[in-house]
């Protein structure tokens, strides 16, 4: 393995250059995200009526567009400490074996027992609910990523913790649904009968293997329907891509320290937590005219949202009794096929990264699941890390983007974000390797049906 003499293969900072605080990326933004809206009046909510669902704290947060910099609690920053700054990697064995001459790091989220990222925001999260008094917290979860950290995170503040696991996700991924129980979550499969949208919902889609959007509407009910509860999400949201700002903010850190210039930046794209996070303070330097980077968001051609979904206001879930957000979406009723086993399963994108989607200020491109799977063995085999799917959905275009270089003969820095490992998604590996892995891409017409559920906006 070539190694460059002054680059180190993990690039560590120590606690002291942790940052203290996160970046709001849309305090530089010249087109601010849209409002989330009344979903009965179509107006504007107020920070009254989003706090009978979310934390006071965190929805001023959520409505903060103007504030560049947001002190971190010390207490967040302690259980930082736990387990960050996470390592910035060069992947001199990945160059190597593709024989490129692009340099390649990745951010790498994986060394908390969550297992991925989404510990940055759930902690943040269930700190505040404390502080607020409360005595517990209701959210929904997908492949499980968010379920654990959340779980994790309320465990450390002694709160009740309530998930909603999508029931495709709950039955194939048995041991991440364990882990969220060991630290004292109650996980229901949705939709279920223990709420009221869930039960039409079923009444209406009998046998539905569930989405993100029906777990969420079962989440707010029952916040919303109980005495000290407030509901919590892992991503989409602006308080989410805030807290996962300190992703970028240590990416950037490492490569200033050691003079690097990032080219290209990729990140996997579902609701967009981890995306955002990696970009924000990338993006707020292209916004301000201080650098140029290309950015480019990887979502699962079974649920693409950014590269063929609609720029309109509609639901956040399902059972349509969320606010209102204008985003890129494939109508808040689509329910991504049986098979997609990757992750990434939200019907829509964060408003944040879809402003800048639509801006012309990132690109996005949409990936099979089978060449994502194939990407992520690819990087298992050659740098000793098994990627969650999600996460290989950005290794599959790093790649790609590598092996472009490899054909120009241009030295390009590609940056990827390794949002957590892969040890509690062995069956979708397994079907993988036994060839039952099928992709599947909805066609225009199904997509076209679930857009015509649109809210009728004035």
């Amino acid at each position: 393995m070539k190694q460059d003499n002054n680059i180190p293969y993990k690039i560590y900072l120590d606690e002291q250059e942790m940052p203290k605080q996160w970046y709001n990326v849309r305090a530089d933004m010249k087109n601010k995200p849209a409002p989330l809206l009344n979903p009965e009046t179509h107006q504007p909510m107020t920070a009254e009526e989003l706090e009978e669902v979310f934390c006071k704290e965190l929805v001023q947060q959520e409505l903060d567009d103007t504030n560049p910099y947001i002190d971190i609690p010390q207490e967040i920053r302690d259980f930082y400490k736990m387990y960050r700054p996470a390592p910035l990697v060069r992947a001199y064995c990945l160059e190597e074996k593709l024989q490129t001459p692009a340099k390649i790091y990745y951010k790498f989220e994986g060394n908390n027992t969550s297992g991925s990222h989404k510990l940055n925001s759930a902690i943040a999260q269930a700190y505040y609910a404390k502080q607020q008094g409360l005595k517990g917290v209701t959210t929904e979860t997908g492949a499980g990523q968010w379920g654990t950290a959340l779980s994790m995170a309320c465990s450390y503040f002694d709160l009740d913790c309530q998930v909603y696991m999508v029931k495709c996700s709950y039955e194939q991924k048995p041991f991440r649904r364990e882990v969220m129980r060991t630290y004292g979550a109650k996980v229901t499969p949705s939709p279920s009968m223990t709420t009221e949208v869930g039960k039409k919902i079923l009444a209406e889609h009998p046998g539905t293997t569930g989405s993100l959007g029906c777990a969420i509407s079962e989440a707010v009910e029952q916040a919303t329907t109980h005495e000290g509860y407030r509901y919590v999400l892992g991503s989409v949201l602006n308080q989410v891509l805030l807290h996962q700002s300190i992703i970028g903010l240590e990416t950037k850190a490492a490569l200033d320290k050691y003079g690097v210039k990032a080219d290209i930046i990729i990140g996997c794209a579902g609701g967009g937590s981890n995306l955002g996070g990696l970009i924000s303070p990338f993006m707020g330097e292209k916004l301000r005219g201080e650098a140029d980077y290309k950015f480019i968001a990887v979502e699962p051609a079974s649920c693409p949202s950014l590269t063929r979904g609609k720029y309109a206001y509609d639901f956040c879930d399902t059972g349509k009794v969320c606010p209102l957000q204008k985003m890129y979406t494939l109508g808040s009723g689509f329910i991504p096929s049986a098979n997609h086993a990757g992750g990434l399963r939200y019907h829509g994108m964060s408003s944040v990264l879809s402003q800048l989607f639509d801006d012309g200020l990132m690109e996005a491109r949409s990936v099979e699941q089978t060449e994502v799977f194939a990407a992520a063995e690819q990087f298992a085999r050659i740098e000793g890390i098994l990627p969650a799917p999600e996460s290989s959905h950005a290794i599959k275009v790093a790649i790609d983007e590598a092996m472009k270089c490899k054909e120009t003969g241009e030295e390009k820095t590609i940056v990827f974000g390794l949002t957590g490992t892969g040890y509690f998604d062995m069956y979708a590996y397994e079907s993988f390797h036994d060839g039952k892995m099928k992709d599947y891409i909805p066609t225009d017409e199904e997509l076209a049906a679930s857009l015509a559920g649109l809210p009728k906006m004035d």
